[in-house]
């Protein structure tokens, strides 16, 4: 029964991304219709023998302007928020089994910071403006901050859920410090528009060209974490129950924790640093679904995604024709979050 209610709520839940994908798609300044987002779609994937069938009143073509304000700006910024939205909550949910901290976050623990400083340093040093090089620097740079959090968040050789914290936060301040010294000695003010971009995390600058690489690097690091779900199972009851059970707890954690900094270089890189979503979203599928990894990381991803859509939505529609960074309404919903959960830890404790 348990696993027929699991079942029934990711079908639920993706169900609810398309939908929502959808209505991303339809809300903004220009009128769109139902009907004229499947019919573009349906011409720009080759489909369009199903354009009458599926509308059932004839195939009516938006005008050019309008198809690509469908194609060129709302879908790529509706899929780009899927894919950052469902990275995020991916490493979230990696980062709390893995630290046993249940408000590890890639924002917290100072990574989206690291990353946002590394892509930064790229772009002002002229290394490359393109996305494999800037989605490179903001790699080293989110291995390099988590590398020094783990440093710093030990206490006797042991992390502790505080410190981690206390540590994430320093390092993100530094980070951050040293992201608008950058700022302030650039003299190209192109190269500092591209900065600010990175500070206050956005979709709008969202295209097809920036989601290959962060679509393929989302689909490798879910398929290897999926892989080692068991094994995450048995990080939850500590490395002694791990290792227990045959499992090689050093190579599992630095494998995981790569990957985790490297698709939150790739996810910095596409929409800059981005927070709270990978605090958010896995607590509230373990809700849904308990801790069993092969459960929780596929939902985290269509309920992550489905959530940064949304409240990208808002972002770009409730105050119209201003826009607000899709990283401050995030912050909003998250800092009530972070103090419930953290007064929660306290209770139990």
């Amino acid at each position: 029964m348990r696993a027929l209610s699991s079942g029934g709520i990711v079908l639920g839940s993706a169900v609810l991304l398309l939908a929502s994908v959808l209505v991303a798609v339809v809300l903004g300044q220009a009128d769109i219709t139902v009907r004229e987002v499947w019919t573009v779609l349906t011409d720009r994937l080759n489909l369009s023998f199903l354009q009458i069938d599926a509308v059932g009143l004839g195939a009516q073509q938006p005008s050019d302007i309008r198809a690509d304000v469908i194609w060129e700006m709302r879908l790529p910024r509706a899929v780009n928020a899927v894919v950052v939205g469902a990275g995020l909550a991916v490493v979230g949910a990696i980062m709390q089994t893995l630290t046993r901290n249940p408000m590890a976050d890639p924002y917290l623990l100072g990574i989206s910071s690291g990353a946002s400083t590394g892509a930064v340093l790229v772009i002002v040093a002229g290394f490359g403006s393109g996305l494999v090089g800037v989605s490179a620097g903001a790699f080293a740079g989110a291995l390099l901050a988590f590398v020094l959090v783990l440093v710093f968040g030990q206490r006797s050789g042991t992390l502790t859920p505080v410190r981690m914290i206390l540590a994430g936060i320093a390092i993100g301040q530094l980070c951050g410090a040293l992201t608008t010294f950058v700022i302030l000695w650039v003299a190209d003010p192109h190269a500092t528009q591209d900065v600010q971009f990175w500070l206050s995390g956005s979709l709008a600058a969202s295209r097809w060209s920036s989601l290959r690489i962060a679509a393929v690097v989302l689909v490798l690091a879910l398929l290897l974490c999926l892989w080692h779900a068991r094994a995450l199972n048995a990080f939850a009851f500590g490395d002694d129950a791990a290792a227990s059970l045959g499992i090689d707890v050093n190579r599992v954690r630095w494998v995981l924790l790569v990957a985790c900094a490297l698709l939150t270089g790739v996810l910095v890189a596409v929409s800059g640093a981005i927070g709270f979503v990978g605090l958010l979203l896995p607590h509230a599928v373990r809700f849904l679904v308990g801790p069993d990894h092969r459960l929780v990381l596929p939902l985290s991803c269509v309920l992550g995604g489905a959530f940064l859509l949304w409240v990208d939505t808002v972002a770009r529609t409730a105050f119209d024709p201003r826009e607000l960074p899709v990283g401050v309404v995030t912050a909003i919903l998250g800092v009530p979050a972070f103090i419930w959960i953290l007064k929660k830890r306290q209770v139990r404790a």
